[in-house]
């Protein structure tokens, strides 16, 4: 604790800043990991569930099943379509694409605030090397070489490396995960167009079947 303590102090004051990007970095981080666990954990076996009902012509039960998981976004854009009164098949599509685009502000949660961290944070960091070599060099005396003024060359140069080893650090590690994040997004958009387009042609066909009679 204490050599953490000191490499703080050296880094300078650049280091409260970076130390609150990491801190809110790690709370949002584990507030996604948990968010993707959760979906990925239900939802395949909740969609598949609900389409064998429905080619079973069981609305009702799959209306039940969608409503006990309605914290999945693709229970949410099912239920968007499946509770409208005797739509059309193009309703019914404009249904699902509505609901699915008002989905995605959920799925991309705090990816803003990783990109301000991965811009900010190196930043910082280079901002603290340059507090830290404007420090080194008031401190420098050509004439005291060696002498009692080196402490503060030295102090300087510390903050300079300090600072800027810490914001890419804080960095890369909030770009490691908001670059996962944003892979897990993309799949979820394309399983969401996969399952989605499979529910429309099985409510076509529904459609289709039911003006014949």
């Amino acid at each position: 604790m204490t050599a953490f303590q000191n490499l703080f102090k050296a880094g300078g004051i650049v280091m409260w800043p970076l130390l609150l990007f990491s801190v809110l970095a790690v709370a949002l981080i584990i507030e996604r990991i948990r968010f993707w666990v959760e979906i990925t954990g239900k939802q395949n076996r909740v969609v598949q569930e609900v389409l064998k009902l429905y080619r079973l012509d069981n609305v009702v039960g799959a209306l039940d099943h969608l409503q006990k998981n309605a914290d999945l976004p693709i229970a949410r854009i099912f239920l968007a379509a499946l509770e409208l009164e005797e739509p059309t098949p193009e309703e019914f599509r404009l249904a699902l694409e509505s609901e699915a685009q008002a989905e995605i502000p959920i799925l991309k949660r705090f990816q803003n605030i990783f990109d301000t961290i991965i811009g900010l944070a190196p930043l910082l960091g280079l901002l603290g090397t340059v507090l830290g070599l404007i420090t080194s060099f008031a401190s420098l005396d050509i004439g005291d070489v060696g002498g009692t003024k080196t402490a503060g060359v030295t102090d300087g140069i510390s903050e300079a490396l300090v600072s800027t080893a810490s914001g890419l650090i804080v960095a890369i590690f909030t770009l490691f995960f908001a670059n996962s994040f944003r892979g897990l997004y993309q799949r979820q958009i394309a399983w969401i167009q996969e399952y989605g387009g499979q529910l429309e042609l099985l409510y076509r066909r529904r459609y289709e079947r039911k003006d014949k009679f």
